[in-house]
Formats: C-alpha cells, sequence, structure tokens
C-alpha cells in the first residue's frame, strides 16, 4: 500500500472552505492543530505562517467573513430567533459590524419566524398556563425575543 502524501495547510483550508462558509476566526482554530513548528531538522519545510495563508485566502476572496455571516442567517433564520443568531455569530468570531449589519433584517422577519416555528411544533393553543409556559419556554430557548412570543400567543389567540 502506498502512503497517502500529507495535505499542506493550504490545501486543508481550501478543502474546508469548499464544504462551507467559514469565519476567519472559525477557519483559523481549525488549522491551529496542523500548523507545525519546525524541529532542528534541516531537511523539514520552513514554517507557514497561518495568517499570510488567511490574508492571502481572504485577498482571493476564497474567505470571507461577510459570506459566513449570510450563509449562517440563511441557515437559521427559519428555526432560530435573533439573540440565538447573534450569539452563534459571535462564537463563530464574526466582527460586530457585520453582526450589527444584520440585525436589522432580523428583528423585521423575527415574528414571522417565531409564528412558523410556533406552529410546526404545537399548533394548538395552550390550554392553560402550564401549557403556555411551556411554549413560550420552548420559543425562548430557540431565541427569540419575549416580545415576539408575546405576539405570537396573542395573534394566535385573535386569529380564533
Amino acid at each position: 500500500m502506498r502512503k497517502k502524501p500529507e495535505t499542506s495547510l493550504r490545501g486543508r483550508a481550501l478543502q474546508y472552505l469548499a464544504r462551507r462558509e467559514y469565519s476567519r476566526a472559525e477557519l483559523r482554530a481549525k488549522l491551529l492543530s496542523y500548523v507545525v513548528e519546525p524541529e532542528d531538522d534541516f531537511a523539514a519545510p520552513p514554517p507557514v505562517d497561518l495568517d499570510a495563508l488567511l490574508d492571502d485566502l481572504s485577498a482571493r476572496g476564497w474567505l470571507s467573513d461577510a459570506r459566513a455571516t449570510t450563509q449562517l442567517v440563511h441557515a437559521k433564520r427559519k428555526r432560530f430567533g435573533t439573540q440565538r443568531i447573534t450569539h452563534e455569530l459571535r462564537q463563530r468570531g464574526i466582527p460586530d459590524e457585520l453582526i450589527e449589519a444584520e440585525l436589522p433584517a432580523l428583528k423585521e422577519s423575527e415574528l414571522e419566524a417565531a409564528r412558523d416555528v410556533w406552529q410546526r411544533k404545537f399548533g394548538t393553543l395552550p390550554q392553560d398556563a402550564k401549557e403556555k409556559a411551556k411554549q413560550m419556554r420552548f420559543l425562548q430557548s430557540r431565541g427569540f425575543s419575549m416580545e415576539s412570543i408575546l405576539k405570537v400567543m396573542r395573534s394566535e389567540v385573535s386569529d380564533e
């Protein structure tokens, strides 16, 4: 059996980016474990500067925090509220300016998303206070604001 050649850091980065969009911070964290510090061996390849590689990928347009933000928001919008999506964006190392730019659109569509999630999960109005609290906690755990949750509960009552 032939031994498979070691994948370069650039190759590994491109493999990750081919699967999905990553923020710079996310990709840096994933690649950090593959950065090899050179030993005293003269035959070892020169060390790769991870930040220079990330700068190059960004300059070529292959790595973009803006695209990663848009992709995550698009993927999560139908299932989660503004608070949860904002939290995930921060965890992925998205800069605050990009998060702030997405907030108006997220807040605008939050009520509709909360209604859809509530309808799929429950579909029927709560019969008592215990059931109402359960439904509200569920929507809160999905990151919807209390304002949106109360509107969903009120609008479902007034629709009947």
